[in-house]
Formats: structure tokens, C-alpha cells, sequence
């Protein structure tokens, strides 16, 4: 990606040309606006009736998103605050019975699945009773609290197989990653050898009136929640996890409660350094006093990861429903050459003649819509190379078409239908919530913790 913007000026006739013939072949293949778009109704004994237990701030979320997926149909909803629970079903739309009380919801024979978006604290008994009461489930990341439940889902779930059970690690379902994913798989990356990660906000949550007794502030206390290694680590080591092809093996941290002080007892900052088997590793950081990204000319905030291999890097962010996902791949730069006084042999030069290399420019990630084919027809080839050609001068940037969000949860109804196998499935849920733990033990025990420690944790202890 260019460093700054790229003026009329840089790009050449020629070029111009590509671009307004490409603009009108864009502009051809689109739709007019304002026309009615036609939508394919889908019966409703296609659809997947499901009910969502947890309508506050995340559950509303998802159901603005399932608003716009027809391969599920809310008829249940269920929430213990009833503003909650108005809001939901008015954001749904499709006039939801309204329950207080889960096991009402779960006791419904005609609810094939369930979603369950409630604190993190009550992840697990929920998750238990839906599974028991044979609904194909979706939990909210992470997925279990504390390590006793870590055994009993993965027990109760692997007695159930024909139960769908995915977490939201939405991460997995976005085509950016996926293309990610394909680049190291295929080599273009090199040897993948480290991650750097971070989710820095300023101030990040803030405490609501009422303290404690106002359940809105769930997120800020140890018995409730997971704090920053829960609700922002959690997806930055899933990725880890799916680029190395491989789970921790060990996890430092430091960190602490150290700038913000209203009540809550949870950490406001802490960096986690995770070793992956052959010397991998993540680093990464979640602080609470500043949001700058060193990554994207600048352009964004808050968070991404960089994923660095022997012959190239990508800087990459998934997309919100304001911003865009953003991939950005950084070749390495070749390596200066030196010649012996013999001039046959040459070797690769080391120390500080390695600043004489160049500065990298980065290129955009290319989705698969965007690759040449030989089966691509005039049109198609045309419309290709002048996006391709557009995305070089700065002008336009490559788009996913869909957020990861819609994806996940169209994948979970799909999954409900077909009984295939999540891309979040039960055990990548497993592993990251391994994670969640062990980083806190880490900060709050001031240690290295080993991942093998998992395999006693909690067996004694009754869920």
C-alpha cells in the first residue's frame, strides 16, 4: 500500500484510460440504484428456527447481523434485564416469544438452535443445559470461564456429535484471513516464525454507574469475567493458532491494575509473550492508555496483528461495520550481495551493511475475485486487471463484500443443515479459552505457565 495517496498527476495517460474504462465496466456490472433488488425467499421449512439467550450489548449486535441472514429465523429470545429484551426483539423483527427465564427457551421443542451471547461467567452452564437439551449450539468466545468446564464441554459435546457446537471467532470466516492463511500454506510468506498482536484503547470500558450491582459492568470483574485476555486476546491468539498451525506450548505476561481506578479489579494493561512448538511466537499487548497502530500508514486504531515469515510480512485487521478489513503484504527485501576476491562465490552480507536495503512497499492481499484465470471472460479479465491496477495506485483498496460476522453465523445455520464441521468448532473454542486462562494465571502468578498444566487443572472440581 502506498505511503500516502497518489495524485492524478502520477498516473499516466495510458492508465487513465484503464481506469475509466474500468470505472464503466464496474458501473455496467452493477445494478442501477434504486432498482429492486431480487431476493430469493426461502421457505420456511428451510430455515433454522433458533432462539438467543443474551440480548445485551453483543447479543443485540448479532441479531442486527441475523436481521439480514434468511437461513434462520428468530422465534425466542432471552434476557434477565426486559429493556434487553424489548430492544432485541425489536431489532429482529420477527415478534419473538420473550422469556426471562433460559430453560424456557431451551424447554421448546421447535427451537432447533440456540445462540448464546450472556457474560462470560455464565457461558458454560448455559451452553451445558442447550446441549443437554439437544439444540445445536453457538457460544460467544470464550467459550468456558474456568478449567473444570473446559473438561466437562469437551465430555459432554464429544457425546453428542451430531450436535453442531461453534464458537464466535469470527476471524476464521473472513476472506482476508482465509487468503492469509492460503499465502503461508502455499510458502509466499516463507517460514511463518512470529506474530505481533495488539488491541490498545483509550480508555477502552469504563465503569456505569452502580458499580457491581450493575450487571453492564460484568466485564470489569475477576469473578465475571476474563478482562483483556478475554475479550480481545481471545481472537488474536486464535489467529496465532490457525497461521502456525499449531497451540501454545507456554505463556509469560506482565501487566497489571496500574492507571485505571473506579472499582473494577480486573488488569488495565497487559503484554503476553506465547511460544508455539519450533520457536514460534506471538507477542502481544493490550493496554488502556493509548490507541495508535503501528501499522496502516496510520490509518486505523485500536487493533491488528503482523504476521512475519523469512520472506515477507502482512498486516492485516478485520473489518467492523464501519471500516473495512485491511491485508497489506510487505515482501522481504532482497539481500545484498558481497563477492569474494576469488568472484565465483557470493554470499548473502550480514550486519550493518543490511541498511542499504531499500524501504518495502506493500501490495494489497488479493482475494480470490480479484486472481486471473484462464477460464475469465473478456469482461471479467478486464474488470480484474483494472481493479488490480487501481489497488497499486492507492486509489482502491481490495473489499471482503461481507462481514465476518454475517459469515459466521450463516456458516452456523448451514452447519445446522448439512452437519459440517465449523471453522470455530468446539476444539479451536477449547484452545482458546486454554489461552484465556493461562495468560491470567501467568499475570496474576507472575510465571511462565505451561500449556500441559491445562491437563489437570479442574479435574477434581465439580461443574
Amino acid at each position: 500500500m502506498p505511503e500516502k495517496p497518489v495524485s492524478s498527476t502520477e498516473i499516466s495517460r495510458r492508465d487513465a484510460f484503464k481506469v475509466a474504462g474500468t470505472a464503466g465496466a464496474i458501473a455496467a456490472a452493477r445494478p442501477l440504484q434504486g432498482a429492486p433488488a431480487i431476493q430469493k425467499v426461502r421457505a420456511a421449512s428451510d430455515q433454522v428456527q433458533f432462539g438467543m439467550i443474551g440480548t445485551g450489548s453483543r447479543g443485540s449486535y448479532l441479531l442486527k447481523h441475523l436481521k439480514g441472514i434468511d437461513t434462520g429465523r428468530c422465534i425466542a429470545l432471552c434476557d434477565i434485564n426486559q429493556d434487553h429484551l424489548d430492544k432485541g426483539a425489536e431489532t429482529i423483527g420477527t415478534n419473538p416469544t420473550k422469556y426471562k427465564d433460559y430453560r424456557e427457551l431451551l424447554g421448546r421443542k421447535d427451537v432447533e438452535a440456540v445462540i448464546i451471547a450472556t457474560p462470560l461467567f455464565v457461558h458454560f452452564p448455559v451452553t451445558r443445559d442447550s446441549l443437554q437439551a439437544g439444540k445445536h449450539t453457538f457460544c460467544e468466545k470464550s467459550l468456558v470461564f474456568k478449567p473444570e468446564e473446559l473438561h466437562a464441554l469437551r465430555a459432554l459435546s464429544n457425546e453428542r456429535p451430531k450436535q453442531i457446537m461453534q464458537v464466535g471467532l469470527q476471524r476464521r470466516y473472513s476472506r482476508f484471513y482465509q487468503a492469509v492463511k492460503d499465502m503461508i500454506d502455499k510458502g509466499a510468506l516463507g517460514e511463518v516464525t512470529n506474530m505481533y498482536a495488539q488491541w490498545n484503547r483509550n480508555p477502552g470500558w469504563t465503569m456505569k454507574p452502580g458499580g457491581r450491582d450493575n450487571m453492564n459492568n460484568w466485564r470489569l470483574f475477576k469473578d465475571m469475567s476474563g478482562g483483556l485476555a478475554a475479550e480481545l486476546a481471545s481472537h488474536q491468539v486464535d489467529v496465532a493458532d490457525w497461521m502456525f498451525g499449531s497451540r501454545p506450548e507456554s505463556v509469560v505476561a506482565v501487566g497489571g491494575h496500574e492507571f485505571i481506578f473506579d472499582g473494577r479489579d480486573i488488569a488495565d494493561n497487559v503484554q503476553l509473550i506465547f511460544r508455539y512448538p519450533k520457536g514460534k511466537k506471538l507477542v502481544a499487548t493490550y493496554i488502556s492508555t493509548n490507541s495508535h497502530v503501528p501499522m496502516f500508514g496510520g490509518t486505523r486504531t485500536e487493533f491488528g496483528e503482523i504476521i512475519m515469515g523469512t520472506e515477507g510480512a502482512v498486516e492485516i485487521t478485520v473489518g467492523d461495520d464501519t471500516h473495512p478489513a485491511m491485508a497489506v503484504f510487505y515482501p522481504e527485501p532482497p539481500r545484498p550481495e558481497v563477492t569474494h576476491a576469488a568472484g565465483k562465490e557470493k554470499k548473502w552480507s550480514a550486519g550493518a551493511t543490511m541498511v542499504s536495503v531499500g524501504a518495502q512497499k506493500g501490495m494489497p492481499v488479493l482475494l480470490a475475485k480479484d486472481e486471473l484465470s484462464p477460464n475469465d471472460s473478456f469482461l471479467e479479465s478486464e474488470l480484474k486487471h483494472g481493479r488490480r491496477l487501481l489497488y497499486s495506485k492507492g486509489i482502491m483498496a481490495p473489499e471482503e463484500g461481507r462481514n465476518p460476522v454475517d459469515l459466521e453465523l450463516e456458516g452456523f445455520f448451514n452447519s445446522v443443515r448439512t452437519g459440517t464441521r465449523p471453522k470455530a468448532d468446539l476444539e479451536v473454542g477449547l484452545s482458546d479459552s486454554t489461552a484465556v486462562m493461562l495468560s491470567n494465571i501467568a499475570l496474576e502468578e507472575d510465571r511462565k505457565v505451561l500449556f500441559t498444566e491445562m491437563d489437570k487443572m479442574g479435574l477434581g472440581n465439580k461443574t
